[in-house]
């Protein structure tokens, strides 16, 4: 089990071939949700590892390893959660991630503060009140290996509502989110551990209750936090590696 939400499959696929200098081993390499050993809509291909001998193990990743971990966290729901005065979302790496975010001093909002950066909603809510931040990720992340690293592609959406006093919400705007970040990959200590990074950020304006308005402050906003808040919390997690068989 790798954590609440997710589990991997490393069992052997084949027997082990034996040669004179060395052993090939194929294990499965399938990661599916906690509990629920669902088929994913991806179909592993076959690869060869280069002819080398300067090392006693030599082991190696398909990107159907990383396409699994992707289906799996969308299907359990890792994608999707909610930033209030209390996390809503389950325990996991991303929630976690959206806790720092939530009690750092930049995310200490209300609608006084949106307002400052997109009038239409001052004009739409005079009274300063909570805001609480819905995100879901509307497709599963694309992930393509690259040479030492992997990029990952992630379409969703964020919808920003307002808290009342008498504990309702009220829709002021939801926008749809298209992000690509690259993780460079390196083992140390039998653990897989990566680093993040940030290639590209954009909002668009998918619906408002509070009128049409340029998303390009706040898309700098946001990224600015990004880059220098939650990226480097995200790679604080994931400089500690995922153990590997």
């Amino acid at each position: 089990q790798i954590d609440d939400l997710a589990e991997v499959d490393y069992s052997l696929s084949s027997l082990p071939a034996v040669f004179q200098p060395f052993i090939d081993l194929d294990l499965k390499g399938v990661v599916f949700p906690a509990g629920n050993c669902t088929d994913s809509p991806y179909v592993p291909a076959s690869f060869t590892i280069p002819d080398q001998s300067d090392s006693m193990l030599y082991l190696a990743f398909s990107e159907y390893f990383f396409q699994t971990s992707s289906f799996a966290y969308y299907t359990a729901g890792a994608f999707n959660m909610t930033i209030a005065e209390e996390v809503k979302s389950g325990n996991s790496f991303v929630s976690s991630l959206l806790f720092f975010l939530q009690t750092c001093s930049y995310f200490n909002i209300n609608t006084e503060i949106f307002g400052s950066i997109i009038p239409e909603v001052a004009k739409y809510s005079v009274t300063p009140n909570p805001v609480m931040l819905k995100l879901m990720a509307t497709e599963i992340p694309i992930i393509s290996l690259e040479q030492d690293s992997f990029t990952v592609e992630i379409r969703g959406s964020m919808e920003v509502l307002a808290v009342l006093p008498d504990s309702t919400t009220q829709s002021l705007f939801t926008m749809n989110i298209a992000a690509n970040t690259s993780i460079s990959l390196n083992i140390f200590d039998q653990k897989l551990m990566g680093s993040l990074c940030l290639n590209r950020l954009q909002f668009s304006l998918a619906h408002s209750n509070v009128g049409s308005f340029e998303v390009l402050l706040l898309e700098n906003i946001l990224s600015y936090i990004l880059q220098t808040e939650v990226i480097p919390s995200a790679n604080a997690k994931l400089s500690k590696g995922f153990p590997l068989p």
